[in-house]
């Protein structure tokens, strides 16, 4: 197999969360992965990158994005930057002939993802969006279950998503709060996750009709001066949807939910049963059906295990626990097989502005007070 060569845009968070599934990607699936070679590390700072390239693995660093991305040995680009900085990066790398892994929200606006998607139809690349809660062996089973009938048909479903990391009104303004450079606050950071899943477990959102707030209008800047910056983008959002198959549903998000790390809750009613899905506990699945005698019928936890396939490439044992980094790495596994020809499981560009039409209608629907179809 021809090696995969890698150049990763960023540090960060996200930028270290790639740099290690691409790391231990072969380790865990073996000798079907081609060999991985980090190539380049760009990031801003030239001694920043030089310093989290020797960390991460890379051969060599940059301060030049563009560099980064027009290097003709490498393959694929990994963006792990600012929101407001991936359709540029993503559409230069496109029309580099490079395939793309880019987090998510896609982009700032609705158009910007257009441009996006289309950037990758033209080109014919790989693209995957940064949806890697959608690797989960819990989720897996779950549309499993769905699809032979273990709940019988669906109808109802509830999901909420909730953070505390703004929870507290005291902590500093940042480039997050802003329209230009983050676009949509909740909606676009962590509601969209809320989204992708839903459209895997039980199809696309066709209409909204919604209510977003800013629990914290003002925040003091990070100087300490005493000045305050405003708070452009929404804190919570909530909305009422229907699917294309006509079921209804109600859709809770906040990012100042005290106590909620990283709380994605779903609930999928069905005519037999209710299948219960919780992102603080990863590794467990609830499943509630209506049969057998009703004094001992309950909920019953289905623990994730080697039989819950790519579990077992990480731990040979039971109730060990998968964990977030270890979805990035089956995300890069299916960014390989996509890459190969062979079945993958991703959000590639094209399904990923079908997430950002639902997180932009539900802004706008807010906004105009009034059921929106999702365009």
């Amino acid at each position: 197999m021809k090696p995969l060569r890698i150049a990763l845009i960023g540090t960060g968070f996200m930028g270290k969360c790639h740099a290690l599934a691409w790391r231990n990607l072969r380790a865990v699936f073996g000798a079907g992965i081609p060999d991985i070679h980090l190539e380049v590390l760009a990031e801003s700072n030239s001694e920043l990158a030089a310093q989290k390239a020797a960390e991460f693995g890379f051969a060599r660093s940059t301060d030049d994005w563009r560099a980064a991305v027009n290097d003709p040995v490498v393959d694929l680009v990994s963006i792990t930057t600012p929101n407001g900085m991936h359709r540029e990066m993503a559409v230069a790398a496109l029309n580099a002939g490079k395939h793309v892994w880019c987090e998510k929200p896609m982009a700032l606006t609705l158009a910007d993802a257009g441009v996006m998607a289309a950037a990758a139809k033209e080109a014919g690349r790989v693209t995957a969006l940064g949806y890697n809660y959608l690797q989960n062996p819990a989720i897996l089973t779950a549309r499993r279950l769905i699809d032979e009938g273990a709940i019988g048909r669906i109808i109802d479903v509830r999901g909420a998503v909730d953070e505390d990391y703004l929870a507290d009104g005291g902590k500093p303004w940042s480039w997050r709060m802003t329209l230009a450079e983050a676009g949509l606050g909740t909606l676009g950071d962590i509601t969209c996750h809320l989204v992708s899943l839903l459209h895997y477990l039980v199809g696309p959102i066709t209409e909204v009709a919604a209510l977003t707030a800013v629990a914290h209008e003002n925040r003091p800047l990070a100087d300490g001066g005493g000045a305050t910056g405003v708070v452009e983008n929404d804190d919570i959002a909530h909305a009422l949807v229907r699917f294309a198959s006509g079921v209804g549903g109600v859709l809770q998000s906040s990012r100042v939910a005290h106590g909620r790390k990283n709380l994605i809750r779903i609930e999928i009613h069905g005519s037999l049963g209710m299948i219960v899905f919780d992102q603080e506990r990863l590794n467990e699945l609830q499943l509630y059906t209506a049969d057998g005698p009703a004094e001992t019928r309950g909920f019953r936890t289905i623990l994730t295990g080697p039989q819950h396939a790519p579990y077992g490439l990480f731990c040979p044992a039971p109730g060990h626990q998968l964990g977030f980094n270890d979805l990035k790495v089956i995300e890069a596994a299916n960014i390989v097989a996509a890459i190969e020809g062979r079945p993958s499981h991703l959000i590639d560009f094209a399904s990923g502005y079908r997430i950002e039409a639902v997180i932009h209608a539900i802004a706008c629907s807010a906004q105009e007070q009034r059921w929106l179809a999702v365009a």
